[in-house]
């Protein structure tokens, strides 16, 4: 098939999960045209099968803000005809689907009517689309599209809960690559970091309020009060500055190391032994499944889609959100070394699951499957 995927070229986990869905799709025979303001962090390696295609923002002095939406929705038209594309999926309903609704309106003027499928990937949803200002277009942008697909059935009973949404939603869970993200030798960086054989946990976000990154810190002081560990984080955000300022207060500085933004975060992963993920809302925990395939166990809050994907007691712990004390007495248990390399086996196990091997071929039938009704209709 010759598929159009829409997604933010960024860092964030529906930009990845897009980017490594037309990857996996495209070495699979697939001609993918990756359409969005700047090439994908992840697309950065060569593949015949693989196009992309930059929108063209062009700023006004009538407008105040580059009208984004519209330029956006004129570069799928002009894909979607010139590259004879048979599919768009679009990643992120604001404003990806309300502009895909209007691509596709406008090719119907000319006797083209191209499926659309959007993917609910959970702040589109959870925070977003709850902004009274965006709802009625999100809800619109949903009930328009062909097909939608979400990421956990947490996110597809919020959807509902919500919205006035009367489109079937088809649950899809976000995957890995297990050829990727695996563990790695890396033995000289982690004692570089613990040259005194230091446990070393990990936390990986965009630093927002909802990903509770102080609780991250708190539990480690409570953890480094026990034992002897350090502390990476990976990542950046507007809570940066509050965490660092935090770490002082504590008096943890000197264990603690902010990374920023890393490409190839598999390669801490690698060294950790545990992953902290506290956060006050996850459609589905992608950087938790991350840590996983690296034989990483996770300690978790038991919000949105991570009940889902964490397996308690075997996978990590799985506990109430803003828990601190219980957070830390179940990190301490997994880092006992008696405990520690069951944990990390089951983590390595459950991450199989969700191989990208296993997950695709559920994208490719459900793009046959509105493919299919899409043309029913027209006829």
């Amino acid at each position: 098939m010759k598929i159009g995927i829409v997604c933010y070229p960024t860092f964030g986990g529906s930009g990845v999960v897009a980017t490594e869905l037309g990857i996996a799709l495209a070495k699979k025979g697939h001609k993918i045209h990756f359409i969005t303001y700047s090439q994908p962090t992840r697309l950065d390696f060569f593949n015949e099968n693989l196009f992309y295609h930059e929108v063209d923002i062009r700023t006004y002095p009538l407008f105040q803000y580059p009208p984004y939406e519209l330029a956006l929705a004129s570069t799928m038209v002009n894909v979607i005809q010139y590259e004879d594309l048979d599919l768009l999926h679009v990643h992120y309903a604001i404003p990806h689907a309300s502009a895909a609704y209007m691509a596709k309106q406008i090719l119907k003027t000319e006797g083209r009517d191209i499926p659309v499928i959007t993917t609910l990937h959970g702040t589109d949803i959870t925070l977003v689309g709850k902004d009274a200002s965006y709802e009625p277009v999100v809800t619109f942008s949903i009930n328009a599209s062909d097909g939608v697909t979400a990421v956990s059935q947490d996110l597809k009973e919020d959807t509902y809960k919500h919205f006035k949404v009367t489109q079937d939603i088809e649950v899809i869970p976000n995957f890995i690559d297990l050829q990727r993200f695996k563990k790695q030798k890396k033995d000289h960086f982690k004692t570089a970091i613990c040259p005194e054989d230091e446990k070393l946990i990990v936390h990986t976000s965009n630093f927002r309020k909802v990903k509770r990154v102080e609780d991250v810190v708190r539990i480690f002081h409570n953890i480094r009060k026990k034992i002897k560990a350090k502390l990476l984080f990976v990542g950046d955000g507007p809570e940066r500055n509050n965490i660092e300022t935090l770490c002082r207060e504590l008096d943890i500085s000197d264990d603690v190391r902010f990374l920023g933004k890393l490409e190839a975060v598999e390669e801490v992963l690698s060294v950790a032994d545990l992953f902290l993920m506290p956060s006050e809302k996850e459609s589905f925990g992608l950087a938790a499944l991350e840590a996983m395939a690296c034989e990483v166990p996770v300690i978790s809050s038991n919000t949105g889609g991570l009940p889902e994907l964490m397996i308690d007691g075997k996978t990590g712990f799985v506990c109430n959100v803003g828990d601190v004390a219980a957070m830390s007495k179940k990190a301490l248990y997994i880092l006992d070394d008696n405990h520690l390399p069951t944990f990390k086996a089951h983590a390595l196990k459950r991450a199989h699951d969700f191989d990208v091997k296993n997950i695709l071929p559920l994208y490719e039938k459900y793009y046959i499957d509105v493919v299919k009704r899409t043309r029913k209709v027209i006829v």
